[in-house]
């Protein structure tokens, strides 16, 4: 068997590596500002890369674009404009076409707003991560609570209905009572999708180096449980480990990777996938701004290009697919792969017989068990 590209879905994800200072807790590719940002130079390298990667595109139509950082609200309205229409002119845009961009409260215009939204963008990503000020202010964010209210509601002056928050719990020192009003807090402003994770401490960060003090697991397991209980009763249903929507509100872009589908990535430190009938291919661009300005539109903005080994492929699918409560059917599994079902039977017989999976509606999915240790789960399949 082998992969047929026609059939799996291609996204494109834009990577804007500025933030006004790094937060400690982030691991991200992100680099706090010296000064103004350089927004004509970068949507020049990002226009420059496009042409670089249109081979990649073979005119698939293109599902989905995600805005990331860093944070990109850092940059104008005329600037996301011009991004966008200049690859729309190169792109396959399918009409129906979810475009998301991640904003950070403390760097938030008004007008700029009105401007992504007239330039195109239909989904907005608010970094919010708490809406209590002491919390805000151990993250070593740049907002308040305030600045989130207002942010929430130039968004929908601006005309976006269609909203997610990030939000983190087990900060440091918040009690289980705290997690839960920070939650209801979120929930009071009604957005259409919410991200509720677990902080952790990443390698290569300042809480890495400087651990603080974090709820111990009993009580991140409580506040895990206790939210899921929450959100479900407010009617976000969860869809992934940490993704929770109302009805027809799930985030496109971030499927598109759990059901491993391809993408294309431009700008700094992106990232993308590509199927074709002779491999996948992964791609890495060069991190540091500088280093991929002056190489965007040649081989030499790719810091990392890799064919994905057969063995590898069943572990690659599955440490996405397995995020998903649904799980995957059979036909995913060998339209994403190029691989017969045959190859993961043995190990998901095993698994199941553990209790770690089942197949409910002709879906292979975690168990609630599963789905607890979902690392464990996964690494079978290395």
């Amino acid at each position: 068997m082998s992969v047929d590209p026609a059939v799996v879905p291609l996204a494109l994800y834009l990577h804007f590596p500025w933030c006004v200072a790094k937060c400690p807790y982030c691991d991200f590719n992100s680099h706090g500002l010296r000064g103004a940002v350089p927004e004509d130079a970068y949507v020049d390298s990002l226009i420059r890369d496009l042409a670089f990667e249109l081979e990649q595109a073979e005119m698939r139509p293109i599902t989905s674009i995600f805005m990331g950082g860093g944070t990109p609200s850092l940059f104008s309205g005329r600037a996301i404009a011009r991004v966008l229409e200049a690859f729309a002119a190169k792109l396959n845009f399918a009409p129906d076409i979810e475009i998301t961009l991640e904003a950070n409260p403390g760097t938030v215009d008004a007008a700029n707003f009105r401007d992504y939204h007239a330039a195109g963008v239909n989904r907005l990503s608010i970094g919010v991560q708490s809406l209590d000020d002491a919390m805000l202010k151990r993250l070593g964010r740049i907002h308040g609570q305030g600045d989130v209210l207002r942010t929430v509601e130039i968004a929908r002056n601006a005309g976006f209905d269609n909203l997610n928050l990030d939000l983190m719990y087990a900060l440091p020192q918040q009690s289980e009572a705290e997690a839960e009003a920070d939650l209801r807090a979120a929930i009071a402003l009604a957005p259409e999708h919410l991200s509720y994770y677990q902080l952790t401490l990443e390698p290569n960060t300042e809480f890495a180096a400087r651990p603080p003090t974090l709820p111990d697991d009993d009580s991140a397991w409580a506040m895990q449980l206790a939210g899921q209980a929450l959100l479900a009763d407010a009617g976000y249903a969860q869809y992934e480990v940490s993704a929770y929507a109302q009805a027809g509100r799930q985030c496109r872009h971030n499927r598109n990777y759990w059901q491993f589908g391809d993408y294309l990535g431009i700008g700094a430190g992106a990232h993308g996938k590509r199927s074709a009938s002779d491999g996948i291919e992964r791609r890495a661009r060069h991190k540091l701004p500088r280093s991929y300005q002056a190489g965007a539109g040649t081989a030499t903005a790719v810091q990392e290009q890799r064919t994905l080994e057969t063995a590898d492929l069943p572990f690659e699918f599955m440490m996405n697919a397995l995020r998903l409560n649904e799980g995957f059917t059979a036909a995913l599994f060998e339209a994403r792969t190029g691989l017969p079902m045959s190859t993961i039977e043995p190990k998901l017989a095993k698994l199941a017989k553990r209790g770690l999976i089942e197949q409910v509606d002709g879906h292979t999915r975690p168990t609630s068990l599963g789905r607890a240790h979902l690392n464990t789960l996964v690494a079978e399949f290395l």
